[in-house]
């Protein structure tokens, strides 16, 4: 017989058009009927009235973004949720701040893969290389891209992670087309893989993985050693603007409308399809998911996977905080185990923030998900990115541009009991004197 936690009270804080597009009614009342109270955090409003609160579900990018610009009422915003969460370390958040801080920012999160795969030592893993351009392209420019192991062609984007901006890509495929780059840029070298992209969708220590459409495969090599197919018809859905076609310029695209499940256009053709065709292998993404966890401590996060179809090696192209779940119908189902796990593992002993006496939740394996716990004996290479967990490992410094011959980090470190909680509290507090 299932049963549940009682008295646990969760507040959350989701913008109005994430509330809608997940319907975070239905989690919410899934919550009422296991006896959890749900409550729904009004930020205008001191915290501290609204507690008190054994989980935060949040996501507050959107307003971390808008404080990084000095925007007064969204630094208060986001200073009011900060001081609560310090002021009650007992409170569990989905996810922790500078967690979030880290994944806006794909030079952050394109090291941290980095590190994580070094410290995988996988063979079937090996990630694309990269590096950020923060001023206009110049003559030396060129050289610095291949210094970094970048090859045409190769994928532009925008350093921050999130918001409408962040989808707007180009594929860049020679030096002449670096004129329409616009810095500050994350410049990261394009992999064929025969237009099928994998998100990965995780939960706690579930995920789910989702196929979408991707872009197609195209010649490498500098423009000008060989011509791709036609380009010029496009489906009205991907909103594809193709400079040239006979000497392939510069391709703008938008990466959300390229991945929608029904998208479909000459972009994304398959008609090119060579080499290697498969799935991630369960294995690997479980391991990445993983070590994601414990380098950041994020629990809702997505990765967006591509198999080289020339090496057949995973390749993570992107890591997003708290995406949208298209395509994972057992989501709040999987939410709820996480918040239950989390709960009991957090304070076993403990009773309720609101007093009442608690039960054990039964366990649910869903359907669509696959487990990604550890086992006993092995508490991962990223249970510590570093030999000192005060460093914060997993807050990535600098901007990526000294990405020299990758070195090899300490992977026998475990984890004990209180090294998140620790790593954690330091790394908000150098979060909050930024």
């Amino acid at each position: 017989m299932q049963t549940f936690l009682k008295g646990r009270r969760v507040g959350y804080w989701l913008s109005e058009k994430k509330m809608k597009k997940l319907n975070f009614q239905a989690f919410a009342d899934l919550c009422r009927k296991r006896g959890i109270e749900v409550v729904q955090l009004d930020l205008s409003q001191p915290l501290e009235e609204q507690g008190p609160l054994d989980v935060i579900i949040h996501k507050l990018t959107d307003l971390i973004l808008e404080a990084d610009q000095n925007d007064t009422q969204s630094v208060l915003l986001v200073q009011r949720v900060q001081d609560y969460i310090e002021a009650h370390p007992e409170t569990i958040v989905l996810d922790p701040l500078p967690a979030i801080r880290t994944l806006l920012d794909r030079c952050k999160s394109y090291q941290l893969i980095h590190r994580i795969e070094d410290c995988m030592q996988d063979e079937r893993i090996c990630s694309p290389p990269f590096m950020v351009l923060n001023t206009e392209c110049g003559p030396d420019t060129l050289e610095k891209i291949e210094k970094h192991g970048l090859t045409f062609p190769f994928i532009c984007k925008t350093r921050v992670a999130h918001g409408t901006n962040s989808h707007e890509m180009a594929i860049i495929f020679s030096e002449e087309d670096l004129k329409d780059v616009k810095p500050p840029c994350v410049i990261q070298s394009f992999i064929n893989h025969n237009a099928v992209l994998y998100k990965v969708f995780v939960v706690g220590e579930s995920y789910t993985l989702v196929e979408r459409p991707s872009l197609k495969n195209f010649p490498a090599g500098p423009a000008g050693e060989e011509v791709p197919g036609d380009l010029e018809v496009m489906c009205h859905l991907t909103k594809v603007h193709v400079f040239s076609i006979t000497d392939r310029k510069a391709i703008f695209f938008n990466s959300h409308n390229v991945s929608k499940p029904e998208s479909s256009s000459d972009l994304t053709s398959r008609d090119n399809v060579e080499g290697v065709s498969q799935p991630p292998s369960d294995d690997v993404i479980r391991e990445l998911s993983r070590s994601l966890r414990q380098a950041l401590g994020v629990s809702l996060f997505g990765i967006d996977v591509i198999i080289n179809n020339l090496t057949g090696q995973h390749a993570v192209i992107d890591i997003n905080a708290f995406p949208g779940y298209e395509g994972v119908p057992e989501f709040f189902n999987d939410l709820l185990t996480h918040i239950t796990s989390v709960l009991q593992a957090h304070s076993p002993d403990s009773p309720p923030a609101s007093g009442q006496p608690k039960s054990l939740a039964s366990s649910h394996t869903p359907i669509a998900t696959v487990p990604t716990a550890p086992t006993p004996d092995s508490p991962g290479c990223c249970s510590m990115l570093g030999k000192d967990a005060s460093s914060s490992p997993w807050i990535v410094e600098g901007d990526g541009n000294l990405k020299g011959p990758r070195q090899r980090l300490g992977c026998n470190s475990a984890m004990s009991p209180n090294f998140q909680q620790h790593c954690v509290s330091t790394i908000a507090t150098k979060a909050s004197s930024q």
